[in-house]
Order: C-alpha cells, then structure tokens, then sequence
C-alpha cells in the first residue's frame, strides 16, 4: 500500500527511515551501486521528499492476512 512520508528519523546505526503515516517505518538507505537514494543523506532531500509516497510492506502484509 502506498503511503505518506511523515518525517525522517535514525536507527541505532544511523541508518535513516522514513516515518509513514499508517504509523510505520521504512528504511530508506542509500547504498550505491544497488540502491540509489542520494536525496536522503541531505536535510534538504530528506525534506523535499517528505508528503511522497512509499510501499508500505507492513500494510501489504496485514492486508494479506
């Protein structure tokens, strides 16, 4: 299920993860050369990025349930 990003937070190893607004987490790291999310290492990316959707795999989950 798509859902919102709300805010951003680090894990305890400072990996970031999107806050959705379902209420879940998702991490959102960026690890070249298999995923490339280079907006998130910046407060402004981290920003620009927040209201745009993401996959929800929790919600995909429990809705399989």
């Amino acid at each position: 299920m798509q859902r919102k990003i709300t805010g951003f937070l680090q894990d305890e190893n400072g990996d970031w993860v999107a806050q959705l607004e379902c209420g879940h987490g998702q991490h959102v790291r960026h690890r070249p050369p298999w995923t490339q999310r280079p907006w998130v290492i910046t407060a402004a990316g981290r920003a620009a990025h927040l209201g745009k959707a993401l996959n929800c795999k929790k919600c995909d989950d429990a809705k399989l349930r």
